[in-house]
């Protein structure tokens, strides 16, 4: 069995995490745009940033046979700074040539501010006039259903956006179906201490069917394990759920909705 990690921050991370999803059988792994643990002190940050997830991670995951693919952004919780964004914002498109990159993400919401708002609507607009794919990140705990509803509006009213190149992160039992019904894709992340567990995460999924659902670990530089996603398939199978429908979760899915960047090189299987 195969399996595509959609969202992890491979730059908080070590070999060894390579090592280990490697040997549990990760063939692509995808690394969206994120905080860093502080506030960057320049734009010029941001495009170090950006070239190391672009070429010097690849290169990392390579060795032990894992394809890696980065999207690229300046991330919700910076995006406060409307000035400072748009520097950033205005160096993004030399690196949607890349050949590892595959759009904008992750834009979104921290605080569902004013500013955060124009940030992502700018953001959007690149996204769209570079036909580039959308990964978003919702916020944290009790303002995630305000803020995805804020996004969703302004996507659903936009009369631009394909919902099927977008796809909403972080989803819980209280957002999902509104993604859900709009038509957009819906990642579930396995955390430690703010998001989702296994078993929370096959509930939906036995709740909800099986389309447009994808599951991601996000590793960061906080408490969190690549190998959640590997104790969510185990929970899934233990439930008696078919390889064939694990399979479509943890490889189809994804790679159906990262194939349309046109970059995502695996095949569905």
């Amino acid at each position: 069995m195969k399996i595509i990690e959609p969202h992890v921050h491979m730059i908080a991370r070590t070999v060894q995490d390579y090592e280990r999803m490697a040997r549990m059988h990760t063939v692509a792994i995808c690394e969206p745009a994120f905080w860093a643990g502080y506030d960057r002190t320049s734009p010029q940050a941001f495009h170090d940033y950006f070239t190391h997830i672009s070429e010097f991670e690849p290169t990392r995951a390579a060795q032990y046979l894992i394809q890696h693919y980065c999207w690229v952004c300046i991330n919700p919780k910076e995006a406060e700074d409307v000035g400072f964004s748009r520097e950033v914002i205005s160096f993004i498109p030399e690196f949607l040539k890349k050949p590892t990159v595959l759009g904008l993400g992750e834009i979104g919401l921290h605080l569902s501010t004013k500013n955060e708002m124009t940030i992502f609507a700018e953001q959007v607009e690149l996204a769209l006039k570079h036909d580039q794919l959308i990964w978003i990140h919702t916020p944290h705990l009790n303002d995630k259903l305000r803020g995805t509803k804020l996004m969703l509006d302004y996507l659903t009213g936009h009369g631009g956006v394909d919902p099927d190149r977008v796809m909403f992160d972080h989803m819980e039992e209280h957002t999902l179906p509104l993604v859900l019904e709009h038509g957009f894709w819906a990642a579930m992340t396995v955390y430690p201490v703010t998001k989702n567990s296994p078993q929370r995460v096959i509930d939906a999924i036995e709740t909800y069917g099986p389309d447009r659902l994808v599951v991601d670990a996000s590793g960061d530089w906080g408490p969190s394990d690549p190998a959640t996603l590997h104790d969510t398939i185990f929970e899934m199978r233990m439930r008696g759920h078919s390889d064939k429908a694990v399979e479509r979760i943890f490889y189809n899915n994804p790679c159906q909705f990262l194939r349309q960047s046109g970059k995502f090189r695996l095949e569905m299987m």
